[in-house]
Parts: C-alpha cells; structure tokens; sequence
C-alpha cells in the first residue's frame, strides 16, 4: 500500500526524549516550525528479530538530494513517491553503502554507545546552533485536535514516524512497503556549513525490493552481501559526466570486475536518477578488469548532479554512485568514485 502521508518536516529541535524499555522504545524530538510544534518518533529497537536496528551516519553528507532542500520552508511537505524528487530512497537513490550500516542497541549504560546516543549527539548539536533545521523524512500523523502530545504535553497531537527505511519488509508491514519513501534524519548545521545524515533500517528488511512495490525480491534478506547476491561483483568507479565541446555530448561510465571469475553484462543495466535504463550488449569482463562504456538514450547524466545505478540481468542492484553538481565542475574531467 505504501505509506500515505509521506512527507518531510523541517524544523528547529527544541526538545528530546531517550525511551528506554522493550516496548517498542522511541527516541523523541520536539521539533518547532513555524510556530507549530510537532513530535518526530524515531523508533529504536524492532518488534521482529532481529530486534537491533540498522544504523548509518554520514557526518558531512553530500549527495544531489540536498539541492531539493534549498528553499524548503519549515513545516511538512508532502513528497511524491517519484525517482528524482526530494523523497529518499536507500536503494534506488544511491543514499547509502549498506555494508557499512551496523546493528546498534537501543539504551546501553554509558557514553555514546546506543542508537539513543547517536541521534542524541546530533540532535544536540542542532538544539545547540540558532540557524539548524532538522529534515526529518517519515510519515505524518495529526494534527489531532483533542488530544495533546503524549510525550511533550504540546496540543494538537501531531508528529511524524516511520523515521527509517520503508521497503522490503516482512510480516505485517509489508503493507507499508513502497519505494521512494524511506525515512531519515538530515541536519543541517549552519554554524559548521555542512550536513549531517543519519539512516536506519530493520535487520528483517531485504536490500533487494521491487520498482513499484518495493516489495522484496531475490535471495538475500539482510544487510551483508551473501554468497548468491550481485552486490559487489562490479563497481562503478568513474564517470565522465561533462565532457568536452557542444552537445550532443558523449558521456561515459566505466565499471571494474573487483571479482575473482569473468563477469558477463549481457542483460546489465545502467539506470540514472529518473530511471531510465540502458541496457548493456552481451560483454564479458574479465577479472581485475575495467570497461568503459558510452552512455546512450535514454538515460542522461545531469551536470546539476544526479545518480548512476548498476542492475544485472534481473534487475536486482549491483552497485550505485551519486555525484553533485560542484562535482563535474570542469568540461573533459572525469569523476572517480
């Protein structure tokens, strides 16, 4: 069904809470935008095994996605589940490496080592700058006339959740499963001039989901790649996205066999950041090597940034880059990622 009242809000943080317990624990931020005061409810402990989340921070974030947010005004907006808009994506938007997320508890005793802590330090730092604004990107409830907050006493009701990945997902929600609707913690910290991310994901959740879905598919359920699961085979390592002289211009994308055992990308696919496929022809690289490809209709790389994504012939995901627009700052120049 997909979530439906995705959005993000963006606001000051004026208040926190760390849940501790086993009964679904939250950690709470009041959140303040435009005079209005809402509760971002950012879970921190699964109700399926495992229960530990997923988490990944990004202390000076960059990606294309970022130029959606200039000019966001505080508040809730609400984002179309699209490729290209300002709505977050693990898989398809190039977010995340997800071998780099870790599990991490949700309350532990001492200093910063539970996911409690992580967002506490980040969100401390943002209570702590006048100019910073949280984008936190979830599903809205609210405003709920008659019935203040039950954290912070505020009146309406009103908040956001869902404040981590939003695909793939067992059980009974997979009836929230959708693409282009993950949650997540974006900081901008006006006084360091930089953004910090934070993403979670459950453990249940597979990194392998559907276009249109984003229901699950394929083998693999969980973070670490295994054995039969593409991810990591090849690697987009470079990309010449503004190259010299007039258009039509002759863009190219190169991929590297990091593998033991030659690899055919007959059926591959490169994707960009509105989707669009092109197929690979039949080609067999050989390990250790690297081949450098033209990119043709329709997919087009954007000097004003954007993503490359890597599909096999099945369509589950290899690899993906993202590049922003201070990156092909120079004609004939190529980006390595």
């Amino acid at each position: 069904m997909s979530l439906h009242a995705y959005g993000v809000l963006v606001g000051q943080v004026v208040g926190t809470k760390a849940e501790g317990g086993k009964d679904s624990p939250h950690f709470q931020m009041q959140i303040r935008a435009a005079g209005q005061d809402f509760r971002v409810a950012v879970n921190v402990l699964s109700q399926e095994a495992p229960s530990e989340l997923l988490c990944l921070t990004v202390e000076s974030f960059q990606h294309p996605v970022l130029a959606q947010m200039n000019g966001m005004a505080d508040g809730f907006t609400p984002l179309p589940h699209v490729a290209g808009g300002a709505g977050l994506d693990y898989i398809r938007g190039n977010l995340v490496d997800r071998t780099a997320f870790r599990a991490v508890p949700p309350t532990e005793p001492g200093p910063d080592n539970d996911l409690a802590d992580v967002i506490g330090r980040y969100s401390s730092r943002a209570a702590a700058d006048p100019g910073a604004r949280v984008y936190a990107f979830g599903q809205r409830w609210g405003p709920e006339a008659t019935v203040p907050d039950k954290i912070f006493s505020f009146a309406p009701g009103n908040g956001v959740h869902d404040i981590h990945m939003n695909q793939g997902n067992t059980g009974a929600f997979v009836r929230d499963d959708g693409v282009w609707q993950d949650g997540g913690l974006l900081f901008h910290l006006t006084s360091a001039d930089r953004w910090a991310a934070v993403f979670l994901a459950f453990q249940s959740q597979s990194w392998h989901t559907d276009d249109t879905s984003g229901h699950a598919v394929g083998p693999d359920p969980g973070p670490v790649p295994g054995p039969t699961d593409p991810q990591g085979r090849v690697r987009v390592v470079a990309s010449l996205v503004n190259p010299t002289g007039p258009a039509p211009e002759h863009e190219t994308v190169t991929l590297l066999n990091r593998g033991p055992t030659v690899v055919n990308l007959g059926g591959w696919s490169i994707v960009d950041r509105l989707g669009r496929r092109m197929t690979l022809d039949r080609l067999a690289l050989p390990p250790g090597e690297a081949v450098r490809l033209k990119v043709a209709a329709p997919v087009q790389l954007s000097n004003q940034g954007g993503t490359i994504s890597l599909l096999d012939q099945f369509g589950l995901k290899v690899d993906g880059v993202a590049y922003t627009a201070a990156q092909p700052d120079e004609e004939g120049v190529t980006i390595v990622f």
